[in-house]
């Protein structure tokens, strides 16, 4: 993205695009918000979109299309099978990221389903990063557990490491050894890791990852549904990524892992999702759960039209001038919110604005949610609708107990090419 620069030396975010169609909003008076939230029994999900000034729940599903986009819904073939719309998409993810072989689904967390009902068995482990909250729920579905193993900066808040979605490479060896590698369903790499605040992980650490993956036999898995905004952050943060493309990075990234699974909702702004891979065993074993869950392997639960748009989508995101929005306009936000006070989560990630609930309401014990709390309030205050990630997030134990998060976070999610600077 384009920078504008004052005297002062102060940036400013430029955006590289131009608004045609606009969608009004209202700010109800502070009175109706109240009552609205106490009817919504204190749960911002449960908000009528109508009672919203701005809504920062999440960035899935809600981000802008191009003009592009949209005039290629119009040519879509929707053959129930041998359609063209699904060959255009598989040679432009072949394009993009190598891979020969593509099952699209109807998201991301469908996605997650396959992957775990093909490879996760009663008492195997899958090493990952960071959690996200399906990915989780369906490895323990299938009779398997997770191990976190990301870096120690990763949930702290106030560490500007600038990786801090990576791996521990020694914590993942002692997992494989202690474990044993027969006992690994495969091993899990979150791009942009949502739960932390949006962090990004670096192409190095997964290189090291990979590598102990080759020693001993195992699946290397890609969440790729916030891949944008960590490639946004390996050509803005790693060195040796500075001098290359956008496309290139993918690329190189892409050719590390086994398995590449997206969320298209985030990943090419469309509604639907996909499995790539270029091994042709890997895709025979997950293939027969698409036409179980999803539909025929042509469309596997998306509509054409959508996955006409996702072609372009995909096409788009290789340009830095796209991807860097998001990122940019969430720099400025929480570098302007760090001026005033706010704890935020630094440096500033991808997918939102993460504001520290464990430091602005210090005073609400973890056990009485003090992210959800405070996603309350802010919406009593402001209009805005936030999304609660702390333990109300959490999956609980199968005695029904609670399981306190790491950390207590309210997300203020940025729907890319949606909001103007002004409203940040």
């Amino acid at each position: 993205m384009s920078k504008i620069q004052f005297f002062s030396g102060e940036n400013i975010p430029l955006e590289m695009h131009k608004v045609r169609i606009v969608q009004k909003l209202s700010l109800p008076p502070i009175e109706d918000r109240l009552r609205c939230i106490q009817e919504a029994g204190n749960n911002t999900f449960l908000l009528n979109n109508r009672n919203i000034f701005m809504d920062m729940l999440t960035d899935s599903g809600v981000n802008a299309m191009s003009d592009r986009q949209q005039a290629a819904m119009l040519i879509a073939d929707d053959s129930y099978a041998g359609s063209e719309t699904f060959t255009r998409l598989q040679k432009k993810l072949k394009e993009v990221f190598g891979t020969e072989y593509f099952l699209p689904t109807h998201q991301g967390r469908a996605c997650e389903n396959i992957i775990s009902q093909a490879f996760v068995t009663p008492g195997s482990i899958v090493p990952m990063n960071y959690h996200f909250t399906t990915t989780k729920a369906h490895i323990v579905l299938n009779g398997g557990s997770v191990e976190e193993i990301i870096i120690k900066e990763g949930t702290d808040v106030t560490s500007t490491y600038p990786f801090k979605g990576n791996m521990d490479i020694q914590k993942l060896k002692d997992v494989i050894q202690c474990k044993g590698k027969e006992n690994i369903a495969f091993v899990r790499m979150e791009a942009g890791t949502n739960l932390i605040g949006g962090q990004p992980f670096s192409l190095q650490n997964l290189k090291e990852v990979r590598k102990v993956c080759n020693k001993n036999n195992l699946l290397l898995v890609l969440d790729a549904s916030l891949l944008a905004d960590n490639l946004y952050f390996l050509k803005e943060r790693e060195e040796k990524c500075k001098s290359k493309s956008i496309r290139e990075i993918t690329m190189e990234l892409a050719s590390l892992c086994d398995i590449i699974y997206f969320s298209a909702r985030k990943l090419g702004f469309v509604r639907g999702g996909g499995i790539c891979t270029n091994n042709e065993s890997l895709y025979r074993k997950m293939r027969e759960f698409v036409t179980l869950y999803e539909g025929f392997l042509t469309y596997g639960g998306m509509s054409v039209r959508e996955m006409e748009a996702l072609t372009v989508g995909l096409e788009e995101t290789m340009d830095e001038e796209v991807i860097n929005q998001g990122p940019e306009f969430i720099s400025y936000m929480v570098s302007e919110l760090d001026k005033k006070g706010v704890p935020v989560v630094t440096p500033a990630g991808g997918l939102g604005c993460h504001i520290d609930a464990t430091r602005f309401v210090n005073h609400i014990p973890q056990t009485e949610y003090p992210a959800g709390a405070l996603a309350v309030a802010l919406y009593i205050a402001s209009g805005v609708r936030g999304m609660e990630r702390g333990t109300m997030s959490e999956q609980r134990d199968t005695d029904g107990k609670e399981v306190l998060s790491n950390m207590e976070l309210l997300r203020l999610a940025m729907p890319r090419r949606v909001f103007t600077l002004s409203q940040v």
